[in-house]
């Protein structure tokens, strides 16, 4: 069974919630617009920072989101935070929060409060391209040192971290 039919069918068992962002002992869901965003990443500064922008309906993401939350466990001891985004209609908070508990419920993740998902992005690139999933490695000044484009493996990732910390 593929992760999208998985994810269909995990969607469909899912109850209704809050829409003020919605939190477990585990992770939680946090609405942001581009402002609260950016004050976000702004307290970040000083540390490395893998954003990463998903969707549940994008079954690369969904793949990709384990691998860094491992990376996040390994590398937490140097300083490396995952900020991560869901790219969702903000009216679907409690699905999207439905969802991240099912399946990823250690998952701390931002979902847009913007009408379009360009908005919140611009905060760190304004040409991005809308391609789920992207991750953008961030360096302690706050600067993106580098964006990466679809799914990649744990050691690709692993890789431009360690390139990150140096």
């Amino acid at each position: 069974m593929t992760v999208l039919r998985i994810a269909a069918l995990g969607l469909a068992l899912l109850g209704a919630g809050s829409l003020s962002g919605v939190a477990d002992a585990a992770g939680q869901i946090r609405l942001a617009t581009a402002e609260e965003f950016s004050a976000s990443l702004g307290k970040l500064r000083g540390k490395p920072v893998v954003l990463n922008l998903w969707g549940t309906w994008c079954a690369p993401c969904l793949k990709e989101i384990p691998d860094l939350m491992q990376l996040q466990r390994e590398f937490a001891d140097r300083g490396v935070e995952l900020v991560a985004v869901a790219m969702d209609d903000p009216a679907d908070l409690a699905m999207v929060d439905g969802f991240r508990k099912r399946f990823f419920p250690e998952f701390d993740s931002y979902i847009r409060n913007e009408p379009d998902m360009d908005t919140l992005v611009s905060v760190v690139d304004p040409a991005w391209n809308e391609l789920l999933p992207t991750t953008y490695l961030i360096g302690k000044d706050g600067k993106v040192v580098k964006r990466v484009q679809g799914k990649k493996s744990i050691e690709d990732f692993r890789s431009e971290i360690r390139a990150l910390l140096r």
